[in-house]
């Protein structure tokens, strides 16, 4: 796969990088060519104007950094509540978070931690030559340690319910 500039929203130094095949379907995000930090209230902003999707899946992103282990992610001592983290921090600048909207640049030994979300979305990116190991734990769920990558069920509630959730926080501690 040919190396590609990384866009998407959040924190362009993020080392906790989520992707999803597309963008919120919004004007001023059409033309992204790097990483955009959201500012105050852009998420609610994303929200009215997506729908329900979009929600999902920050309030999935919000509760998954709540979920980790806090001995070596520090998401949850920023805020009270993981909606709270979602409305005052998640990919904003300087917040270690981003979601991106290509396919994730692999470097082994770096410290980025890479979650695709979506096996459909994950297989795509494969083979379009996704230069990844990938080991496929089950038809969720798979792990390529050497370039800390996850595969994981697309960020809704339905996909990637509480004990998916938990699930993936603990594969988390294995990269």
């Amino acid at each position: 796969m040919q190396t590609s500039t990384a866009i998407g929203l959040g924190d362009p130094q993020a080392r906790f990088r989520v992707y999803v095949a597309k963008h919120p379907p919004m004007q001023e995000y059409t033309g992204l060519v790097d990483i955009q930090p959201l500012g105050r209230g852009e998420i609610d902003s994303i929200n009215q104007a997506c729908g329900n999707g979009w929600r999902k899946l920050f309030n999935v992103y919000a509760k998954l950094l709540f979920a980790l282990d806090t001995n070596r992610f520090g998401f949850n001592q920023l805020a009270s509540s993981w909606q709270h983290y979602r409305d005052q921090h998640l990919l904003r600048q300087g917040s270690n978070t981003a979601l991106l909207f290509r396919a994730p640049q692999l470097t082994p030994d770096d410290q980025m931690i890479h979650i695709i979300a979506g096996r459909t979305h994950a297989k795509h990116l494969l083979s379009q030559g996704l230069a990844a190991q990938l080991n496929w734990l089950d038809h969720e769920f798979a792990i390529d340690v050497s370039n800390r990558l996850l595969v994981c069920p697309y960020f809704d509630y339905r996909q990637l319910n509480n004990e998916k959730l938990a699930r993936l926080a603990e594969l988390l501690k294995e990269l």
